[in-house]
């Protein structure tokens, strides 16, 4: 999958656009006419009430949704210029270049070295793999407290370090775009705040995207942030992109009263 092309926008460089995009469950509209840029090593969030679509988009990013029966994706999302859902594309290689962190840790049943290791085995990595899960242990900030422990299991780890682990786990097959769903939603106020300022290093190297409902989060992290949310299509809900802006401008002087009202907490 060649990928070259990039857009310019007005505030950075886009990696990822979205043109017109609805995302359907079967007849069910569950994303409507989506139309924003993602630009590069910036973190964006996405913001919004429950059922407003936030989590759906950041899957269609990657192709998650290809694996629930009846999901399909109407208009263009672009990757570095190409449309992902070309009937060309791999979407093996696009969930490789662009990866996802889930909500609650999920680690392999395996070694914290061989949680790094397989993804980048099975993704045909020929180089020195113990430099490689070194390399990704120490991005994930969480080298120093695994390393005298590689053998031992994944699962072993408390909530935070699990969370970093899949973090480092993501990274190690070298991916372009990190996608975060409420990663930090099960996690201590400590370990929240380590995946905040993990994701502030990470963004010189990666494009973050990020879901959450922690408005504080949002307003520490985010570079840009993205307001969803619902309205009624024929009688059911379906989510809507309502602004998207530099995060200071979304929280500090939003153009939307609907905006207004959900980062002042008065609805959401």
């Amino acid at each position: 999958m060649q990928l070259t092309h990039q857009t310019s926008t007005a505030q950075g460089t886009s990696i990822i656009s979205t043109q017109d995009v609805n995302i359907f469950y079967g007849s069910f509209l569950a994303v409507k006419q989506i139309n924003l840029d993602i630009l590069r090593n910036k973190i964006t969030a996405f913001i919004g009430p429950s059922g407003c679509g936030k989590s759906t988009l950041l899957r269609a990013f990657n192709r998650l949704n290809d694996l629930i029966v009846g999901a399909r994706v109407d208009g263009t999302i672009s990757y570095k210029g190409r449309n992902l859902y070309a009937p060309e594309i791999d979407p093996v290689e696009v969930r490789r270049q662009i990866g996802m962190v889930f909500q609650r840790p999920n680690p392999f049943p395996k070694s914290i070295y061989e949680n790094i290791a397989f993804g980048a085995r099975i993704n045909g990595y020929r180089g020195d793999m113990d430099e490689l899960v070194e390399r990704s242990l120490r991005q994930a900030a969480i080298w120093d407290e695994v390393k005298d422990k590689l053998k031992q299991s994944g699962l072993s780890l408390s909530g935070g370090q699990q969370q970093r682990l899949c973090i480092a786990r993501a990274m190690a097959v070298q991916p372009e775009v990190i996608l975060m769903d409420e990663p930090a939603s099960a996690l201590d106020p400590i370990s929240t705040l380590r995946i905040e300022d993990l994701m502030q290093e990470l963004k010189e190297q990666y494009t973050i995207i990020i879901v959450t409902h922690n408005m504080q989060q949002a307003s520490r992290v985010a570079d840009m942030t993205a307001f969803f949310n619902v309205e009624l299509t024929d009688g059911k809900r379906s989510g809507c992109l309502v602004e998207y802006d530099k995060t200071e401008q979304i929280f500090q002087n939003p153009q939307q009263q609907s905006t207004q009202e959900y980062v002042t907490g008065r609805f959401g």
